[in-house]
């Protein structure tokens, strides 16, 4: 097989950039290791950053999101059992945020695809990215059974952490930078209207906790749980009664409770990848970078890497010019470890610190303080969250 550009990864990274590149004419194939159910069933995050969301739009994959998305205006901070309320438009000049699960996007993203869009190859597995040094770079893989080839122009390796294109940098030609945390999520699915209007991050002696919502009726929720938690050691009734707690304040406000349709655990870990480009090879979203969930930046960083990728690869065969391309690691590597600055600021300002002590307590609370009584502290927060500019 032969194309232009030849993208490792089904996920909403490698199917946004696959429909950018057709709407502007680009030839791409699109591998991707697991069947179509499980792609979009896969559970992943679902707050989306205005400049997100204008993306799905210029891709023409908007059309659901903009009829069921979620628009919030903010967040909530609960601690020390108050609640405090961080208006994003006031702060940020009209910006917002919108809800709408990963798992819809790729639904839109592979339904358009499989419409009318160049190929996409489910089942599909990439066993290597060889030669990316060369002018035509091989994405080697598995299909039907049979090992085959894609030659192409470029590769943009969209696969993920565990994937294959991070590994064909050779050996000195990149470095990474991480940090595992002390903690991880038990998030929960539920079948029960969310308790609020806009996220609730919580914290508290007992741990964090996170309120978010799938839909009007659907619920997600997470608590803060040591590293090695079993979800089975957490029965539904010891859920709710543990996030009641974590989000009690002295108030009228009532935790909704509901049928629990899935468990699972999510470690805590930030990882950057330098550089983002080797040869004709382009690392995009986790391939390249993971951050923690709290700041809900992952799946965002991941579209802004896509749409410098698309300017680029568009600007270059339009006008031949290269120098997109060129500036594109550097680029993204600016907004990525600005988004993990900011979501390490968080993680480590809202969690209990298993091995900390009354000074790191209070030290948490300074912060906290600080952004609901200084008006540009909580700006800085509410710019960050709702999505800083893209570079280009």
């Amino acid at each position: 097989m032969r194309t232009r550009v030849g993208i490792v990864g089904g996920g909403p990274a490698g199917l946004l950039l696959a429909r950018l590149l057709h709407r502007a004419g680009i030839d791409c194939v699109v591998l991707e290791c697991r069947t179509r159910e499980y792609v979009e069933q896969r559970q992943r995050a679902g707050m989306l950053e205005q400049g997100t969301v204008h993306a799905l739009q210029e891709a023409g994959a908007a059309e659901r999101l903009q009829a069921e998305g979620l628009v919030h205006q903010g967040i909530e901070l609960r601690f020390a059992r108050e609640r405090h309320h961080i208006d994003f438009p006031a702060l940020t000049g009209g910006r917002t945020v919108t809800i709408y699960a990963q798992t819809e996007i790729v639904k839109d993203l592979v339904a358009l695809q499989l419409e009318d869009g160049p190929p996409l190859l489910f089942e599909a597995e990439a066993l290597a990215v060889e030669k990316p040094e060369s002018d035509a770079p091989v994405v080697r893989f598995r299909h039907e059974g049979r090992e085959q080839t894609l030659t192409c122009d470029w590769v943009a390796g969209c696969d993920g952490f565990h994937g294959v294109s991070r590994d064909a940098f050779p050996a000195g030609a990149g470095r990474s930078y991480a940090h595992d945390y002390p903690y991880s999520w038990l998030g929960i699915l539920a079948e029960v209207p969310p308790s609020c209007d806009e996220l609730i991050y919580a914290r508290g002696e007992r741990g964090f906790a996170l309120h978010s919502m799938r839909s009007p009726s659907v619920s997600r929720l997470y608590l803060q749980v040591p590293n090695d938690t079993d979800p089975a050691d957490w029965p539904d009734d010891r859920v709710w009664d543990e996030l009641a707690a974590r989000f009690a304040i002295d108030g009228d406000w009532t935790l909704n409770r509901g049928p629990i349709t899935s468990k699972s655990v999510t470690t805590m870990r930030s990882y950057v990848h330098e550089p983002m480009r080797h040869g004709r090879l382009l690392l995009a979203g986790d391939a390249a970078h993971i951050v923690p969930p709290t700041g809900a930046k992952g799946l965002n960083l991941a579209v802004s890497d896509v749409r410098v990728l698309a300017r680029a690869l568009i600007a270059l065969y339009r006008t031949g010019g290269a120098h997109l391309l060129d500036e594109y690691s550097e680029l993204c590597l600016q907004r990525v470890w600005q988004a993990t600055r900011f979501s390490d600021d968080m993680t480590r300002m809202l969690h209990a610190q298993p091995n900390g002590d009354a000074f790191d307590d209070r030290m948490q609370l300074a912060r906290l303080r600080r952004i609901t009584a200084s008006r540009h502290a909580a700006a800085e927060l509410a710019a960050n969250y709702s999505g800083l500019p893209l570079p280009v």
